[in-house]
């Protein structure tokens, strides 16, 4: 054990230059294994290109590729960069990216040197897992964290430019909402949010039309009801405490029967108001939102526990308490359950016959939120300091 940690303690491991390289590779090993093989880049490029010839967005274009868009028409632009370059210079961009932003997002943040290598460190597969899927999850992790961070800042009107990216390429970004009771000029914050509405709803526009835009986001409303539907029963998707409650129960009743439980769960830390001064209390709060938006959604898929994992490191590094070896546990069967699964590293009679049936990759990241939210409840986050 001694030498485990004289040899952890090495500074390779501590320096962010490794770290950089690391996560940069991921993105260009990410891209080079789909290389043939990337039909959510195709969909993401089809979103631009389709745009841009006032084409339905949400209609399946099988000549191109399989399945249909689910990203909003704001989405046309920030695909635009990697869409009217080679596809295969693209896809490498894109992936390169993706990893960048989540890597800085980190770094910016106000976690400290611990929290950060922790989190670059214990998410590094489960990017490489959303990397191979060319996943826009990543970036929603980014957002969420670049979100609370920049409201921690005072830097709202950045804050809420991200939030309102989120919601309307993928709605998950909605949930950067929750940081509101933390911010300082609130006032502002709503102004911010309203101006930033206004401006990235008309931004496709500049290579579209007006009416065009209008008709593509009632269009995307329609598609996401549909999808929901679709998403309740289907294999790859549903990975989540809902999915888990229909296939290992046979739950057929409403999804809300759970969601509404859920939902009071996660607002009662918001009535601990002298919890709110101390940066532990917040930045656990953070990790709640990551893993509920993945934990009760019905569009929850294997690529997309990038976000609840983020969440999960924060969540155990905030507390300044000393944690137990429930805890550590609890760390490590997230890791070898909810992110190695996927790989080919995991028994692949295990992950055939249980996990993927079962949708058991979300398990144990709900063992955690539901430990993180009795500690929201019961602990007092005034401690010393967060280690």
């Amino acid at each position: 054990m001694d030498k485990c940690k004289a040899f952890l303690a090495k500074p390779f491991f501590h320096d962010y230059r490794t770290l950089l390289g690391l996560w940069l590779i991921l993105g260009v090993v990410g891209a080079l294994a789909k290389m043939h093989a990337h039909n959510n880049f195709l969909i993401f490029r089809g979103v631009f290109w389709h745009s841009f010839q006032q084409l339905p967005l949400y209609v399946p274009y099988p000549a191109e590729y399989w399945d249909v868009n689910h990203y909003g028409p704001l989405f046309s632009l920030v695909i635009a960069p990697f869409a009217v370059v080679p596809e295969w210079l693209g896809l490498l961009l894109w992936c390169v990216a993706l990893s960048l932003f989540l890597y800085v997002a980190i770094r910016r943040s106000d976690m400290t040197r611990y929290q950060q290598l922790f989190v670059l460190w214990f998410c590094a597969h489960e990017l490489l897992t959303a990397l191979f899927m060319q996943q826009f999850n990543i970036a929603i992790a980014a957002i969420v964290v670049l979100a609370f961070f920049l409201i921690e800042k005072e830097r709202d009107a950045e804050a809420a430019f991200f939030i309102i990216l989120g919601t309307f390429v993928k709605l998950y970004g909605i949930v950067g909402l929750a940081f509101f009771f933390f911010s300082k000029h609130k006032l502002r914050f709503v102004l911010a949010l309203t101006g930033w509405g206004l401006a990235l709803f008309a931004a496709p526009m500049l290579i579209s039309s007006p009416e065009y835009i209008v008709g593509q986001y009632q269009e995307w409303y329609l598609c996401l009801v549909e999808k929901n539907g679709e998403n309740l029963d289907a294999f790859s998707q549903n990975i989540s405490v809902l999915g888990m409650a229909r296939r290992i129960f046979g739950m057929t009743a409403s999804d809300l029967w759970i969601i509404l439980p859920a939902m009071l769960m996660f607002a009662i830390p918001y009535l601990r108001f002298s919890q709110y001064k101390h940066v532990a209390f917040r930045q656990t709060l953070l990790a709640s939102v990551l893993m509920f938006v993945v934990l009760f959604s019905t569009g929850s898929e294997s690529s997309g526990y990038i976000i609840p994992f983020v969440g999960i490191v924060i969540w155990y590094t905030a507390a300044p308490w000393q944690r137990t070896g429930c805890d550590v546990a609890l760390l490590v069967f997230a890791f070898v359950l909810s992110s190695m699964s996927p790989s080919d590293l995991f028994p692949a009679y295990i992950r055939k016959e249980w996990v993927q049936p079962y949708a058991l990759k979300a398990l144990p990241v709900t063992l955690i939120w539901l430990k993180l939210c009795y500690e929201m409840y019961t602990r007092d986050y005034a401690a010393k300091s967060i280690r």
